[in-house]
């Protein structure tokens, strides 16, 4: 049955309950995280991809972070006043020191903030920045943001995920060489092997529990359940396929920490392509796939099936929203309709032929097979080519696809403004996320009024209307939101998985 075709992991039960001598890092108070991926970039402000961004979170800090209740709440900022709707004071925390010693003043944030407003720095969070106009230092330890027109979003989007830098911090040195004000400070990087930082004495909310964190990149799914075994890793967090997570579970020797998560796996669609700039084709991709199956089977309900692009737990989140349910005949239905009948009944002869494009993640390739197969059922050939992650991400940067498989990863998408970088037609990369080319004139009024309005209940409104709209759109063909596992060591203390995974909770683990 295909629903059982999964991950060889036979290979675990062998060492789940076997016995050995156990590997110990050299440093017993150093904690190391087996990750699927590693930093594409050290450079904190080039961050786009979510190894760069896990590996920055243990070293950076930012004005604000997102809590258990995705809202914003103060971290550098001691606190954020709005004398009116298109201003913002930050009031910083006074003696947070740099990793270089030098203590952190509002020089470092207007440096920081101003870098979005240079025509010629090129950053994945710029796109955020085209309503702010002005940064400022009141005082040392004061600084006034202005923007063009209101935008209540802005301390979720602007001053949650961006990492303060030093005041004149050279592009390339910062790129080799971090420095910020995050509890751990940059040891070396091993390019796709190994990032090493120690603890920080000097962090201003309070010393690590732990001596360091070795950040080990093992691309192979058992290998790092492997790593795990031996005692040479002590967490996994979300990088573990829901199979091995189950055989570990099982075996009671490990903690198992869940979470409710924000991840969002997807289907995506190039609309400069004719074949799937018909939202026909788009639905019936939608109503053949069975999600259902997909989160109980291969996620083991590690995962529960998706709506949209903004997760249960956000406020703006619309539940009226269409949604798609496993449907073959109305999928084959729309097919017709586009102009696709079945050539030969009930023969071989598909109906139309489609380029699915992934990563070799092997969870991701089990996905789209399972998917491959559901479209077979409908008359849709579907290609699936897998490439490495960094060829396949820079092919849909460039809109070198037809579909895509990808996911949004955790603090991406707390705050309703993601709508706008995601489904916004002036948001085209490098600008923005809108990777698909997508283009509706009544989804660009609908966020722009969002974006501008102050009143939050009118903000859910538009964004709500919004959803709707791209969610019958069938702009994403929504899979799955994660459930947040960490599978670590018995002896580690003090593990806490928030809903977009904050790395730098590894700061109040300690071995015992």
């Amino acid at each position: 049955m295909l629903w059982r075709v999964l991950p060889a992991i036979c290979i675990l039960s062998a060492w789940l309950h076997g016995c050995g001598r156990q590997e110990q890092p050299v440093d017993p108070n150093v904690i190391v995280i087996a990750a699927r991926v590693g930093p594409n970039s050290l450079h904190p402000l080039k961050a786009n991809d979510e190894g760069t961004a896990r590996v920055g979170q243990l070293m950076y800090d930012t004005l604000m972070e997102t809590g258990d209740d995705l809202r914003a709440h103060p971290r550098l900022a001691e606190r954020v006043e709005t004398p009116d709707s298109q201003t913002y004071t930050v009031h910083l925390r006074r003696g947070v020191k740099f990793h270089d010693g030098h203590e952190m003043t509002a020089r470092d944030v207007v440096y920081t903030y101003s870098r979005f407003l240079d025509p010629d720095f090129v950053s994945p969070f710029k796109g955020a920045f085209t309503s702010m106009t002005s940064v400022r230092a009141l005082d040392d330890y004061t600084v006034a943001f202005e923007l063009k027109a209101p935008f209540p979003s802005f301390p979720v989007t602007n001053l949650v995920p961006v990492p303060i830098i030093p005041d004149g911090a050279d592009e390339a040195t910062l790129a080799r060489a971090p420095n910020g004000t995050g509890p751990y400070r940059f040891v070396r990087y091993a390019t796709d092997d190994q990032v090493e930082v120690k603890a920080f004495d000097g962090y201003w909310n309070g010393k690590p529990r732990n001596a360091g964190v070795l950040f080990k990149v093992i691309p192979d799914d058992t290998m790092r359940g492997l790593e795990l075994r031996k005692g040479t890793a002590d967490v996994i967090v979300n990088d573990i396929p829901p199979d091995i997570v189950h055989q570990m579970e099982k075996s009671g020797d490990y903690t198992i920490v869940r979470s409710p998560g924000l991840d969002f796996s997807y289907l995506g669609f190039n609309m400069r392509d004719p074949v799937v700039a018909d939202r026909r084709v788009r639905q019936a991709i939608g109503y053949a796939t069975n999600r259902d199956a997909i989160v109980k089977y291969l996620r083991r309900d590690l995962a529960h099936p998706a709506t949209g692009l903004l997760p249960p737990q956000a406020w703006a989140y619309e539940p009226g929203i269409f949604t798609f349910t496993h449907d073959p005949t109305r999928a084959q239905q729309l097919l017709d309709e586009a102009g696709y009948p079945d050539p030969d009944g009930d023969g071989p002869l598909p109906r139309l032929r489609l380029s699915l494009k992934i990563s070799t993640n092997e969870e991701v390739r089990l996905q789209s097979t399972v998917i491959q197969q559901d479209l077979r059922r409908v008359g849709i050939d579907l290609d699936v080519r897998a490439y490495e992650f960094a060829t396949v991400f820079a092919d849909i940067l460039k809109g070198n696809f037809q579909m895509m498989s990808l996911q949004w990863v955790g603090g991406a998408v707390i705050d309703p403004d993601i709508l706008r970088r995601v489904f916004h037609s002036t948001q085209v990369p490098p600008v923005g996320f809108n990777r698909g080319h997508y283009v509706n004139p009544e989804v660009d009024r609908l966020i722009d009024r969002a974006s501008a309005a102050v009143d939050e209940q009118e903000r859910k409104s538009f964004y709500g209307a919004a959803q709707r709209i791209i969610a019958e759109d069938a702009v994403y063909i929504p899979i799955w939101n994660r459930v947040n596992v960490a599978v670590a060591r018995k002896n580690l203390d003090g593990l806490h998985l928030s809903p977009s995974i904050d790395m730098s909770m590894l700061k109040d683990v300690r071995r015992e």
